[in-house]
């Protein structure tokens, strides 16, 4: 009998992001795929250390520890690498060396990993590379540009702790792009003017509304997860973002509206497992001290002769995102967590052991990761080049 992931959350992780391989991956960038293959052979019984998403993927494993049997399991995690079979000894080595509960690898050796996410219905994949970050991003798969790893890392024991940017990354870049060609006075105004209007779905809704529901009804305090929202908006505009996140019946345990104050220490305080971002002027000073990972969806290209902005790839996942809302602005409101068909989001029960409804035949038009929506998939495909290893080894 086929194992159907859809009934629980399932990460997707890159060997660089898991375990720590910069040394593996200057040998390999500097010297080429044979010396990196005679290096990874040689080290076999090295354990590798630790990465930045080692806390995130080990808290997720542990998810599993709070239901009795095998079919009830609420988390699975994915390696995915363009390794080949060879090279990745020294990984499965580490993987049972530090306990890690993983029974799934994507292995492709060398071609692009994006075409097979699906296959394992992923929520969220983090990797090191940032062409395989884009490709996920426009196959509509929650994805993250893992940054290095920080001198200290979150205590896997406690409650699994996330932290989100708003704009681009759970919420669409609409009133962004609104403030970055208009400023902020016009920002305001239309944020003000659409309070009551929900914010369209970001790369990252979906996955939120899936760990909304693995929160369940428990208080905050003895919740398996704890959420906090970081963004750069001041009031007034927080208005819609609170509105927005009642209209999709999800919890956000922790907000901060920060106008322009640094987001650092508030992120070194909260202590997520990992911390979401867009930008890199946001993400460099964090991931000195938090696991962070960056949500790379700009894709600058030459401006065109009169005109002031930049234009968005062909493949850009946000233009998927433009395409749809959460809800529809016409259509009536959830009406509360018990709707299963509220938002597309994941279904799973009170025990997480089985779906209500199929999220990929209900309401697909809702969700950012429609295939139809990314209009041209292969051009980011031929960016690494099928076929033969990428830039970054994996």
């Amino acid at each position: 009998m086929s194992v159907d992931l859809s009934k629980c959350l399932v990460i997707g992780v890159s060997s660089r992001a898991l375990f720590d391989l910069e040394a593996a991956n200057r040998v390999y960038e500097t010297e080429g795929v044979d010396p990196y293959t005679r290096y990874q052979l040689a080290k076999v019984g090295e354990i590798l250390q630790p990465g930045s998403g080692f806390p995130l993927i080990q808290a997720i494993l542990r998810l599993n520890e709070r239901v009795r049997g095998p079919e009830q399991r609420r988390a699975e995690v994915v390696i995915v690498s363009k390794n080949n079979p060879a090279t990745s000894l020294r990984l499965f080595d580490a993987i049972k060396h530090h306990g890690l509960d993983i029974q799934r690898a994507i292995l492709t050796g060398g071609a692009p990993t994006a075409p097979y996410l699906r296959a394992f219905d992923m929520d969220l994949f983090l990797s090191a590379s940032s062409p395989d970050v884009q490709q996920a991003l426009c196959a509509g798969i929650a994805a993250g540009l893992i940054y290095p790893t920080p001198s200290t890392l979150a205590d896997p024991r406690n409650q699994i702790r996330i932290a989100f940017d708003g704009d681009a990354v759970l919420f669409s870049d609409e009133s962004e792009r609104i403030f970055q060609q208009q400023g902020l006075p016009a920002f305001h105004e239309h944020e003000s003017r659409n309070a009551h209007v929900p914010l369209a779905d970001g790369p990252f809704a979906r996955l939120l509304r899936t760990l909304s529901l693995l929160q369940g009804n428990n208080p905050a305090e003895s919740s398996p997860i704890r959420l906090a929202l970081v963004t750069a908006r001041s009031m007034p505009a927080h208005e819609r973002v609170i509105r927005t996140l009642h209209a999709w019946n999800v919890r956000i345990d922790e907000a901060f509206f920060m106008g322009g104050v640094s987001k650092t220490p508030i992120r070194q305080t909260f202590n997520p497992h990992i911390d979401f971002d867009d930008q890199e002027i946001h993400c460099d000073p964090a991931s000195k001290v938090v696991p962070t990972a960056r949500v790379p969806l700009r894709l600058k290209t030459a401006r065109r002769p009169g005109r002031g902005h930049e234009r968005l790839s062909d493949c850009h996942p946000l233009q998927s995102i433009a395409l749809v809302r959460s809800p529809p602005r016409h259509a009536p409101q959830s009406s509360g967590r018990d709707d299963p068909k509220a938002h597309d989001r994941r279904d799973i029960t009170a025990h997480h052991g089985k779906r209500l409804s199929d999220r990929r035949s209900e309401g697909q038009s809702q969700s950012t990761g429609h295939p139809e929506l990314c209009r041209r998939p292969d051009s980011c495909l031929r960016e690494s080049g099928r076929g033969r290893l990428p830039r970054q080894a994996s």
